[in-house]
């Protein structure tokens, strides 16, 4: 398959299990970074009370979102805990034309599609938590401001094995035990990229 983006931005995909804090990570990387722009990926699920549409997701309906399936939009899309989620091909062409690297937090289904598309330039990151007993911790404490119950939290945690399996696909592994630490070691690695494209254009 021909590559087709162009060389001057990269496409930067961080995948972790769900409570290890990807989120938070990505939040954190756009607010230090104007390079970069978020991905706000579509999904069916209902918000949770600490999110915004059009901010955190794009909130849509399950028809909508099959819609825009028969009709190619998705660059990628997975079914997690039921809901689907996916990223339109508009969100990397417009920032693209803007100069924007462009930033996905999406699971490593989602990942595996982007490494498969016709774009190039991808750097892949997976973020691990210190151990499975903090995923836990975290999870318990992200309930009370998410609406998460019991069952959604041994859901999540019966998926972290699979999650967690998918790990070496990725170009590089982070454990994100103390948060600024984490995306310390993201940014020496987007920067590194960025030298790279750099000096190939050169």
């Amino acid at each position: 398959m021909m590559k087709e983006n162009n060389n001057s931005n990269l496409i930067i995909v961080i995948s972790s299990p769900s409570g290890a804090g990807k989120t938070s990570v990505c939040k954190k990387l756009i607010e230090r970074d104007k390079q970069i722009s978020l991905s706000i990926s579509d999904t069916t699920r209902p918000a949770r009370d600490n999110e915004s549409n059009g901010i955190d997701y794009n909130f849509i309906e399950e028809i909508e979102f099959r819609k825009r399936i028969q009709n190619n939009s998705y660059i990628e899309y997975a079914n997690v805990f039921g809901n689907f989620y996916g990223s339109q091909h508009k969100n990397i062409i417009n920032n693209f034309n803007n100069n924007k690297d462009v930033l996905f937090d999406i699971d490593w289904q989602g990942a595996a599609q982007l490494k498969k598309s016709s774009y190039f330039n991808i750097i892949s990151i997976f973020i691990i938590p210190p151990s499975k007993e903090a995923i836990y911790k975290r999870l318990k404490l992200r309930a009370e401001t998410s609406g998460d119950d019991k069952i959604a939290i041994n859901e999540r945690m019966r998926q972290y094995d699979t999650e967690m399996s998918h790990k070496d696909d990725y170009d590089y592994i982070i454990i994100n035990d103390v948060l600024d630490t984490c995306i310390n070691e993201i940014e020496l690695i987007i920067n590194r990229h960025r030298k790279i494209l750099v000096n190939q254009s050169d």
